[in-house]
């Protein structure tokens, strides 16, 4: 077992420091990255093409945007920032991060999707995996959980945020737009909402698919306000968060669009459905983990 580096936290509470750099922030992300490709690999199962795409969303958010506290585990997250992962099966770049910031030793990533692992292929609360608040997986319900977890900050003044993350196929389902509908109406304006637009999903591309047209339109029609940024691009993306909470409080929910790559950071799997769902090979690993080089590698 390699010697952990010192962003892989293990069990010491992680609370953000606001002052990290950009440059920390994307070794943190090429790290995650090698967990993503070698515990998908590890089992010959999971979904490493989203996962990768969004790496660089998830270590911002957990590694200097959201105040949260690891240890101990409040499953009510009173006073913390709050994030939900709707399209629960890119669950290994959620787990990578949750590990790296201290809300369970990094060597558990070794039990992905094995038997009686509490790192399942999608997230649950069944198994009491800290910093998993709701099951995820069946398409369509983040949105709607996320709603109701900012409603239940406002009713306790609590003035913290909640951050969701959709799949952009994942808006195929009607659940989404009616919590598109309902968050403004409700002026849940303590939320902001991530859409993975990177264009593809497990059948093929999204245009082929369901045609989801001018997303940015029809949430602006739903009286959301709409940001857009790439989201493998920490240097625009964090602006773009920044921005975002600056405009909470203002009566409207927050919608950020983000442009990514499925597979980023892998060549053989960027831009493309068909690892959408596939683990690599020894030799695809092999490739892929020269690719995704850190400093001082904390591999499990």
């Amino acid at each position: 077992m390699a010697q952990e580096s010192s962003f892989a936290a293990s069990s010491e509470t992680h609370t953000p420091t606001p002052t990290k750099s950009v440059d920390q922030l994307k070794q943190i992300a090429a790290q995650v990255r090698r967990d993503i490709v070698r515990m998908v690999h590890a089992v010959n199962s999971g979904h490493p093409g989203g996962s990768l795409g969004c790496a660089d969303l998830l270590v911002a958010l957990y590694f200097k945007v959201m105040k949260h506290h690891p240890e101990p585990f409040d499953m009510n997250g009173v006073g913390q920032d709050l994030f939900f992962l709707s399209n629960g099966h890119i669950s290994p770049v959620f787990y990578s991060v949750l590990a790296r910031s201290g809300y369970f030793p990094v060597g558990e990533l070794a039990t992905f999707r094995k038997l009686n692992s509490r790192l399942q292929g999608h997230p649950a609360t069944h198994e009491h995996l800290p910093g998993i608040r709701v099951a995820s997986g069946s398409l369509g319900q983040g949105l709607s959980v996320a709603i109701g977890a900012a409603q239940a900050k406002k009713l306790n003044n609590d003035d913290r945020t909640v951050f969701v993350l959709m799949g952009d196929g994942e808006l195929e389902e009607g659940q989404i737009w009616e919590a598109a509908m309902y968050a403004p109406h409700h002026k849940v304006d303590n939320l902001i909402a991530f859409v993975d637009r990177n264009g593809q999903q497990i059948d093929g591309p999204t245009e082929k698919i369901g045609g989801l047209g001018d997303l940015r339109a029809k949430f602006e029609a739903f009286n959301w306000r709409v940001l857009e940024t790439d989201g493998n691009n920490l240097e625009k993306l964090l602006p773009t968060i920044e921005e975002a909470q600056s405009l909470l409080g203002q009566g409207q929910p927050i919608m950020v669009l983000m442009d990514t790559q499925m597979g980023f950071g892998v060549d053989y799997m960027m831009g493309t459905h068909k690892w959408h769902g596939t683990a690599p090979n020894d030799e695809q690993l092999e490739k892929a983990l020269q690719q995704l080089m850190v400093e001082e590698a904390g591999d499990y």
